[in-house]
């Protein structure tokens, strides 16, 4: 694998210091002063049910009933387990793994993300040799559960776009196959037609069961989907 596909950017410039930009930002200019596309996703977020739930409920982001959702159907986050949470701003996931009752979670992201204690939460690009170790590390313990909600910044050129996403994906499988205990489960967001059929073959002779879902939460006119994996099989030698 090429470090072009694997290798995470620069963090975007402006948003929110706890994570990324959000409405709230973008409520800071007038509407002529806003590009089309961004009046458009603020006015498809000030309209989404999901959005105003998060904030209800106290998440920090939608992205939170994404998870919930997985979590309801394979149950996956149980009491004492060790989360690691890969892309983990704006912190939503974190969230929903310590109120599920995990006992330790550990994330990173390019962004720097407001505590949420008891977790521990970094600054960094996870595909960077040192960072693996040091998640596990503070994670005291190999993971119960890896979460991988990563996308990388965008440069508008579709195949490469295309390439560092699935090389973020692939390289946060390798994590989990390396580290996983055994019985532990991999979730990690995918795009439909971008090479999800592959990942989830090259992932089924490790878990007892792969499947692909598509939350509620996630838009119906977005291309994402989540990969499940559960029952993490015991690694033989070489795999």
């Amino acid at each position: 694998m090429s470090d072009e596909r694997r290798r995470l950017v620069r963090p975007p410039t402006g948003g929110d210091p706890a994570g990324r930009g959000g409405a709230a930002s973008a409520k800071l200019k007038t509407p002529r002063e806003r590009t089309p596309s961004s009046q458009h996703w603020l006015e498809r977020q000030l309209s989404d049910p999901f959005v105003a739930a998060a904030k209800a409920q106290g998440y920090r982001s939608r992205a939170a009933f994404k998870l919930t959702e997985i979590d309801d159907r394979f149950h996956l986050l149980r009491r004492g387990a060790r989360v690691i949470d890969l892309g983990c701003a704006p912190g939503g996931w974190v969230q929903v793994a310590i109120e599920r009752g995990a006992a330790s979670v550990v994330g990173v992201d390019l962004l720097p993300v407001e505590a949420l204690p008891p977790a521990h939460l970094i600054v960094g690009d996870f595909t960077e040799p040192a960072v693996g170790p040091a998640l596990l590390d503070l994670l005291a313990g190999p993971p119960d559960v890896v979460l991988c909600d990563m996308a990388p910044n965008t440069v508008g050129h579709r195949e490469t776009d295309h390439l560092r996403i699935l090389g973020l994906i692939e390289a946060a499988a390798e994590f989990a196959l390396a580290h996983l205990k055994p019985g532990g489960a991999f979730v990690t967001k995918t795009f439909q037609g971008g090479g999800s059929g592959e990942l989830l073959a090259s992932l089924k002779p490790h878990f007892g069961q792969v499947r692909h879902v598509k939350p509620k939460a996630s838009r119906s006119e977005s291309s994402e989907i989540y990969l499940v994996a559960v029952g993490r099989k015991l690694a033989r030698a070489g795999g």
